[in-house]
Order: C-alpha cells, then sequence, then structure tokens
C-alpha cells in the first residue's frame, strides 16, 4: 500500500462503488422496525410463492379479505416483488431463530405479550398481537432483511446514478460527490430508506428511465431502440409499484417523442413510442395478472375492493379531481411532511430555469423542463387524493417519487452557490434529515422539528436500538434504559475511513 502522498486519484468507477457501499452501510445502520403492508406480500411469497395473506389478515388495517380469493393488500406489488428475494434466501437463518424462540415461550408457559412501552397505542395493539401469533421476531427479522438488502442498496444504487449524472453535467468528479452525499444524507431519502418504500423505489427507477434517454454521457453503447425500450421497462415498473407510477409513465413518453422528434424527426419519435410501449408491457401485464389472481379482474386496482375507510367516500376511493388547493398547499408545507419543509433544497430547484448552468450545459432546457414537469406533475396527481392527509405520522411519503427529479435542479443550483452560501445550504440540509431518519416522529407539535430538538437535547439514536428499549426488559436488563449508538458510529466510521482513505490504496505501478 502507498502512502497518502502516491494515492493514485480515483477515477468515475472506483468513487461510485465507494459511494454505493457508503450509502448501503449507513442506510442499514439506520433501519427502522416499522412493519410496512407491503412487507406482507414479500413474506408469502417467500414462503409459499403466494399472495395470499390470510395468517396476517387483521395485523394492519391495509389488509383485507375479497370473498373467494383470499386475504390480501390494496397496494401494487411490485418492491414486494423484489423484497420476496432477500427474504426467501435469509429463510434458512430465519426460520430457525423463529422456530426456537417459539419453543422456548412454550417451554415457558408465556402466554401474554410483555409490555411494549411506546406511547402509541396502535403501535402497542400491533405488537401484542404480532407476538400471541409468534410472529414478533419473525416481522422483525423480515423487516430488517428487506430493509438492509433491498431498500437500503435500491437508495444506494439511485445515489450513485445522481453522482453519475453530476459527473457527467458538472465535469466535476469531486463536486460531484459532494453533491451526491448531500443527497444520500440531506435528504428525505436517507428517512425513507428506513424501511421498504415503494414511493422511492419508484421515483428511482424512473428517474433511470429518463437518464436512459437523455445519455448525459454521450455513449453510444445503445442504440436509440434500447434506450427507448429500457424507459419503457422502467415506466412500467414505476405503474407495477403504484398507480401514482401513471404519471411517470406518461412523462418519460413525453420526453422521449419530444427528444427523438428533435434528434431524427417524426419517423424517429413514432419508433422510439413504439419501442417504449413495448417495455412498459412486460411490467404492466404482471400487474394485471396479479390483479387477477388476487381479485379477479385484471384491470381494476386493488383500491377498488378495499372495504371503506376514512376518505374513500370521497371521489373514487379517495381520489377526486381537480386538485384542492388545500392538498397542494399541505404537500409542501404542512410541518410534518411538506416538502419544503423536509427538503430545504427543493426550494433551489424552483430557481433553476432562472441559472445560468455554466458546466451544466449538458442539462439542457428539455431536460429541465422533463425532470421539473415530472415533479409538478406528481404533485399535482396527489393534490386530488384525500389519502395525503394521513401522512402526519410517516413524514414526506408520496412525494418521495419527486425526490431525484428534483434534487438534479437544485444541485447545479447548489454548484453555482458561493462556498460559503452552499455550505450553509447543505448543513441545513442534514441538520433536518439525520435526526428524521434517527428519530422518525413527526406526529408531535413540532412536526420535521421535532426529532431535530430531540438530537439536539437528547443525542444521538438508531431506530432499532430505540425499539429494543421499549420492551421492557423482555431481552434482559441490557436494553431496559436505552442503548447507546456510538459504538456503532464508531465501527461504521472506521469502515468507512478505511474504504476512503489514501492510505489504503494501491500505489500506482512503477
Amino acid at each position: 500500500m502507498g502512502s497518502a502522498g502516491t494515492a493514485p486519484e480515483l477515477g468515475t468507477r472506483q468513487i461510485a462503488w465507494r459511494l454505493f457501499a457508503t450509502c448501503w452501510l449507513v442506510y442499514a445502520l439506520h433501519f427502522a422496525t416499522d412493519v410496512v403492508r407491503e412487507l406482507y406480500p414479500a413474506l408469502a411469497l417467500g414462503d409459499r410463492l403466494s399472495f395470499d395473506l390470510a395468517e396476517y389478515c387483521g395485523l394492519h388495517p391495509d389488509l383485507f379479505e375479497t370473498p373467494g380469493h383470499g386475504c390480501h393488500i390494496g397496494n401494487n406489488p411490485g418492491v414486494s416483488l423484489l423484497a420476496a428475494v432477500p427474504y426467501a434466501l435469509s429463510r434458512p437463518l430465519v426460520d430457525p431463530l423463529v422456530a426456537r424462540v417459539r419453543a422456548g415461550r412454550a417451554a415457558r408457559g408465556e402466554s401474554e405479550p410483555p409490555e411494549f412501552r411506546t406511547p402509541w397505542p396502535n403501535a402497542r395493539r400491533f405488537y401484542a398481537e404480532a407476538w400471541r401469533r409468534g410472529l414478533d421476531v419473525k416481522l422483525g427479522l423480515a423487516a430488517f432483511v428487506t430493509q438492509a438488502f433491498c431498500m437500503a442498496p435500491s437508495s444506494a444504487a439511485g445515489v450513485v446514478l445522481v453522482f453519475l449524472v453530476l459527473a457527467a453535467t458538472l465535469g466535476d468528479r469531486r463536486r460531484a460527490l459532494w453533491l451526491a452525499l448531500v443527497y444520500a444524507f440531506g435528504t428525505p431519502v436517507f428517512l425513507r430508506t428506513g424501511f421498504l418504500n415503494h414511493n422511492l423505489m419508484l421515483g428511482h427507477i424512473a428517474f433511470a428511465g429518463l437518464v436512459a434517454v437523455w445519455n448525459p454521457w454521450r455513449g453510444e453503447r445503445l442504440s436509440q431502440r434500447t434506450r427507448a425500450l429500457v424507459a419503457g421497462v422502467a415506466g412500467g415498473a414505476a405503474v407495477l409499484f403504484d398507480y401514482s407510477g401513471v404519471v411517470l409513465l406518461a412523462g418519460l413518453a413525453v420526453y422521449l417523442v419530444i427528444r427523438r422528434a428533435g434528434d431524427g424527426g417524426l419517423a424517429a419519435a413514432r419508433s422510439a413510442a413504439g419501442w417504449y410501449a413495448l417495455g412498459a408491457l412486460a411490467p404492466l401485464l404482471v400487474l394485471c395478472g396479479y390483479q387477477y389472481a388476487a381479485f379477479g379482474h385484471p384491470f381494476l386496482p386493488g383500491q377498488h375492493w378495499m372495504p371503506p375507510v376514512e376518505f374513500s367516500e370521497r371521489g373514487y376511493q379517495g381520489y377526486e379531481l381537480p386538485p384542492q388547493p388545500e392538498l397542494l398547499a399541505l404537500l409542501l408545507v404542512d410541518h410534518r411532511f411538506g416538502l419544503f419543509v423536509s427538503m430545504p433544497l427543493a426550494l433551489l430547484a424552483l430557481a433553476a430555469p432562472f441559472v445560468e448552468r455554466g458546466a451544466g450545459r449538458r442539462l439542457g432546457r428539455l431536460e429541465l423542463g422533463a425532470l421539473l414537469g415530472v415533479a409538478v406533475a406528481t404533485w399535482l396527481f396527489f393534490g386530488a387524493s384525500n389519502y395525503t392527509r394521513l401522512q402526519f405520522n410517516t413524514g414526506l411519503r408520496y412525494l418521495a417519487s419527486t425526490l431525484p427529479f428534483l434534487f438534479l435542479p437544485a444541485a447545479l443550483v447548489l454548484a453555482r452557490l458561493r462556498p460559503l452560501h452552499a455550505y450553509a445550504w447543505g448543513l441545513l440540509s442534514l441538520t433536518v434529515s439525520w435526526p428524521l431518519a434517527m428519530y422518525r416522529e413527526v406526529e408531535v407539535p413540532l412536526g420535521v422539528l421535532d426529532p431535530v430538538v430531540r438530537t439536539f437535547a437528547g443525542g444521538f439514536s438508531l431506530p432499532a436500538l430505540r425499539t429494543l428499549s421499549l420492551t421492557a426488559g423482555q431481552y434482559g436488563d441490557f436494553f431496559l434504559h436505552g442503548v447507546s449508538p456510538l459504538p456503532l458510529f464508531a465501527l461504521a466510521g472506521a469502515i468507512l475511513y478505511g474504504l476512503w482513505s489514501p492510505r489504503f490504496r494501491r500505489a500506482p505501478n512503477p
């Protein structure tokens, strides 16, 4: 190994792999123990290659029975299909551990769950019911596996893609790396990666589809036909993940047609549109197949079969046009989940059309319009969904798919600011984002600011360690009064130092 003075400069590929590993490690460290509805189909697929959730019905309000078809969730299955893979691979380790815990409880004659010391009654009821069914350990381990080996690497790959695009548009790898780190840890990407989250994942998939068409590297390895096909797969996959993906599917199609028409005329645009439709067809057929198997109808969405819930009587299952001004305002400035509150950098994206892009000249007006247009269209889409009001306890969720589309314009503005101003924006973003990823509670009077206050008043935290401390001695007195995350932070810091330090790079060949 060479010294710092002889260590070679990292190339784009080496930076990308180190950035991926860094994000994966930090995201997995901030795993949140929330058991979301998308986890249940992943378990059923990994256990029985089935979408029937009969053994889990009653554990989550979004699980419901359809006569003659079993128990399912109303959401699309895209993220569950992906998460089922690491869960199925983990079963040789998870299943024996779960069986041992169940046998130990039976031997000790335990019949009632221990106290779960949380102020939230729904969380207490869920934990008690999962414990009685013998599912608490299984759900906890499955939530970790799917977060650490599906959600975390997915978001890390999204960060790497943002880095590569910024490196191409700015022509400066070092600056692109720092901006990508701001995206990773200074935006709600950090918060949403704490558990399995389809909104963020479909946003990264659609962003990859747009980049495939844009081709900011000016590469020629992929033909225009292949790029249109890849974009179509990305657009169709966005719908497979959630029906809000129709906005992204349409947005990518519009951008593709305009881009190809400008490059090669109407004939090229028609050809690209055909290949795009072909690419989108495969994931859309998977969605239709799921809906037919789960509900007996290939085209009606899962929400069509849900029993009445709050807001479902308004419009079609809670969705009513036109967009409501109140909901549009909440999506932007609500103190619990508003975009500008949770991601101050989004304000800079609004200035992108008025800022000279300088070295970012590869981001043309069409690309900038596509990025901002997709974000605005998604905002309008959710402005017509009354379920927007139900984000009050989870933080920014519905607009998570817009994060990569908004960050790129914001980053180009950030790159044009004076260093002191850019550092201030970065520090502000990290000050909001990291506490949110650690404490996660916004259903309080201060909303997004509550985790910030708690961090400065109570110190650093990790969601999984905090959950263990709520079990009132079930795992011994070790966790009863809480556990400091500092040893884990120190270990992660040592790993990251070894990953990035010039001391551990090979010296160039003489």
